[in-house]
């Protein structure tokens, strides 16, 4: 006997099913409707990659700083030509300045000594070694100046330095005069030399600048000395000038500061690529070491 057909059950899929069904779908859905961006706009798929491409290849994108824009401040690319065009010379200190013949004797007798006490140490083997502002990261070059008429003696440099130590030995210095504005230290000879320092004023050049005045009492060829040292720095972008003008009878305040006012537009000009003042063609064109 044959039974009347029940009524329709609605079709059911797992939802396993439907899932795995949908997935390939939409996939499928996602690369036609790419490819038919890419077929019906060349022109703007072209620029987009382009520009991807340019995106990837900058230096920000890769991870990398992006190259300085060229200053004054990148020093450390000076060359030996351009630090020794920066120095001064004897006929910038005015009438009664020549090329030094050599080293002061005051400097191993006045300059040389022993203390316990560390920043002052530091103090006086830097003027000695004239190394106050550290060593140099790049050129350096250095002039010896005499005056004939007291006895006085520039030692003047530039150098490329880098920029961190050059501000933390400036910063140092102008601490010296608190933590040793006056002490004693050993010469040579086991003799004493007692020593004073104070702080003195510059003229608003360069970046940043410190300048101090040393007196040194002890003995120097056999007979009691007095030395007077002024020492100054200049900073400006990441090089520097400095200078020591010390003599037994004196010195002037007046070519201390005229030296470093005159080494710095110097400096800045070397570094704005522009060719300082010529000089007499009589003048010794290599820096004394």
């Amino acid at each position: 006997m044959t039974r009347p057909p029940g009524p329709l059950r609605p079709l059911r899929l797992s939802r396993r099913r439907t899932g795995h069904a949908v997935v390939p779908a939409l996939a499928a859905a996602a690369l036609l409707t790419t490819a038919g961006c890419s077929a019906g706009d060349g022109a703007g798929s072209g620029a987009a990659a382009k520009g991807d491409a340019a995106v990837s290849a900058s230096p920000v994108a890769a991870g990398q700083a992006p190259s300085p824009s060229p200053s004054v401040t990148v020093a450390p690319t000076l060359t030996e030509a351009q630090v020794k065009s920066a120095l001064i010379s004897n006929k910038d200190l005015g009438k009664g300045w020549k090329p030094t013949r050599g080293g002061a004797t005051w400097r191993d007798a006045l300059l040389k000594g022993k203390t316990d006490i560390a920043e002052c140490q530091r103090l006086l083997d830097g003027l000695y070694a004239e190394d106050l502002l550290g060593e140099p990261a790049g050129a350096r070059a250095v002039r010896g100046l005499d005056d004939t008429d007291d006895g006085a003696q520039v030692r003047y440099q530039v150098g490329a330095y880098d920029r961190a130590a050059l501000d933390a030995s400036l910063a140092w210095l102008k601490e010296v005069p608190g933590k040793c504005g006056q002490f004693t230290a050993t010469d040579v000879r086991g003799g004493e030399l007692s020593v004073q320092v104070a702080a003195t004023p510059l003229p608003g050049v360069g970046e940043a600048r410190e300048s101090l005045r040393m007196k040194v009492y002890g003995e120097s060829g056999g007979s009691p000395a007095v030395l007077t040292l002024d020492f100054a720095a200049v900073r400006v972008g990441d090089s520097a000038l400095s200078l020591t003008n010390g003599g037994l009878d004196g010195v002037s305040a007046n070519s201390t500061r005229q030296a470093a006012q005159l080494g710095t537009q110097r400096l800045q000009d070397v570094l704005a690529g522009k060719k300082p003042a010529a000089r007499p063609a009589n003048e010794e064109a290599d820096a004394e070491g």
